[in-house]
């Protein structure tokens, strides 16, 4: 009897394995500190006396300065080379976990937030490209699933370990929360320079920074977070609105000009009149900016509100995250089988599932709203992990050929300020709310609106793509048919 041919997937090389080590416990350590840092929110705010506008620079201002720095530092490290500027990026990110730990004043670690963002934006676009530079086919394939596996890895295990750790350091454990990923950084690091050449595959050719673009676009997503976290009437936060409209005209003025010259820029104007892309990214932005912004109001509710231990709000997240993770694993088959339409699917899915956690908070006593939460979470992660990735990926797939490494760059940029912007508002609002005579339930009912407009939004964006790729097949087979009917 024959024996049956099984394929034998090539075993790592020892280089392989030291860049996959390097680049899971980067994106492991940089992962997860933002997500511990939203369980020590309540007390963090008060061992620092942090107003609540400090609160939101805090939580918020890491994503802002990761998400600004992304794209730059990819570049630097096309050209100058990636091992020099993940250790860099992990060396700033590890001092800046001290300075902020250390910190006697909310405005100090405000400063040290923004400065580690940093180091982590400048670490994550390295951590892609070594391992486009250092994998191919399949392989390639496996350790990107890999990287998108310590970060599910991290989310889930956030909430648990910031609990944890508050529960044994007491009211100093926040402290201790912002220390949690300098040994990993740290070793990363010391990985890195002891397993990565420096001078393995030549640099390739940077396509530019686009100084100006980054400029432009850095003052529109400041314009867009700052009426958030300022005090006062609204009048006083209406000049910033100008400052939105203002950056977001010049920027497209100067992305178009910038790319007439055959540089890249930083939004590049061909990927956002690429059909589906915007729309793609659209879906992204308001899902993720939702996801993060609403986690952290949870967590602020579940101990203030609430009154749990943080220990028991990492409990109550725990499950969605879990299920989350279960969802991604099989989200390939809801795409293989439905396409688009069945990620619209998934993301539709949210509004029901806040519809109801809405009335749970509204309608059912203190006791059971809890109860609520935690179903409401596993109901949101299984969507969430049906549509996350495969968004994603739909909407790379729109990308122009040679243009999906600027995509992917564009694609997190925009998730990244999403999250900057939802997180500040949603937590100064909740904050706000919950200071008042209507209390923390309201407040959190105020959170969940928010969070069902987002879903609704995304999910109209995604079947208008949807509607409109369908279009263009049914287009472009009827000129083929007609093509077919022409005489020879």
């Amino acid at each position: 009897m024959p024996r049956r041919f099984v394929p034998v997937t090539p075993a790592r090389t020892p280089l392989q394995t030291g860049v996959l080590v390097v680049c899971l416990v980067t994106g492991f350590a940089t992962l997860l500190d933002s997500a511990v840092l939203t369980v020590a929110a309540p007390a963090l705010r008060d061992g620092l006396g942090a107003s609540t506008a400090q609160l939101q620079w805090i939580l918020a201002g890491y994503s802002l300065t990761f998400g600004l720095a992304l794209v730059p530092a990819g570049r630097l490290g096309d050209r100058y080379g990636r091992p020099w500027f993940l250790v860099a990026g992990l060396v700033l990110f590890a001092l800046t976990s001290i300075v902020g730990a250390s910190a006697q004043g909310a405005d100090v670690l405000v400063v040290a937030r923004l400065v580690q963002g940093i180091g982590a934006g400048t670490a994550n676009p390295q951590v892609i490209g070594l391992l486009q530079d250092h994998f191919e086919g399949p392989a390639r394939a496996r350790s990107l699933g890999a990287y998108a596996s310590t970060g599910a890895f991290a989310a889930v295990i956030a909430p648990l370990v910031g609990g944890v750790v508050l529960a044994l350091a007491g009211p100093s454990g926040w402290r201790v929360s912002l220390l949690l990923t300098l040994p990993f950084a740290l070793a990363a690091a010391a990985l890195c320079v002891r397993l990565v050449p420096r001078a393995g595959r030549a640099p390739v050719a940077s396509p530019g920074l686009d100084p100006v673009g980054l400029a432009l676009l850095s003052v529109t997503a400041l314009g867009l977070l700052v009426p958030f976290v300022l005090a006062g009437p609204l009048a006083a936060r209406a000049p910033w609105g100008a400052v939105v409209v203002a950056g977001a005209t010049t920027l497209v003025w100067w992305e178009r000009r910038y790319s007439r010259s055959g540089r890249t820029p930083v939004l590049s104007p061909e990927l956002l009149g690429a059909p589906g892309f915007a729309l793609g990214c659209l879906v992204a932005t308001f899902t993720f900016g939702s996801a993060l912004g609403f986690s952290a109001v949870l967590m602020i509710y579940l101990q203030e509100g609430a009154g749990l231990t943080a220990l028991q709000a990492g409990l109550v997240t725990t499950p969605g995250a879990l299920a989350s993770v279960v969802a991604a694993h099989l989200s390939w088959r809801l795409v293989r089988r439905f396409g688009r339409a069945g990620v619209s699917a998934a993301i539709g899915a949210k509004i029901p599932v806040a519809v109801a956690l809405l009335l749970a908070v509204l309608l059912l006593p203190d006791r059971f709203v809890v109860a609520s939460l935690v179903v409401g979470q596993v109901l949101t992660g299984v969507t969430g992990g049906l549509s996350i990735s495969t968004n994603q990926a739909l909407t790379l797939e729109r990308a122009p050929s040679g243009q999906h490494g600027v995509a992917a760059g564009m694609l997190q940029v925009s998730q990244r300020l999403s999250a900057t912007v939802c997180i500040a508002a949603m937590t100064g609002a909740f904050v706000g709310v919950a200071a008042g005579p209507t209390g923390h339930g309201a407040a959190l009912a105020g959170a969940v609106v928010v969070t069902a407009l987002l879903a609704v939004a995304a999910t109209a964006c995604s079947v208008l793509d949807d509607v409109l790729a369908r279009r263009r097949r049914a287009r472009a087979g009827n000129l083929a048919a007609e093509a077919a009917l022409q005489p020879a």
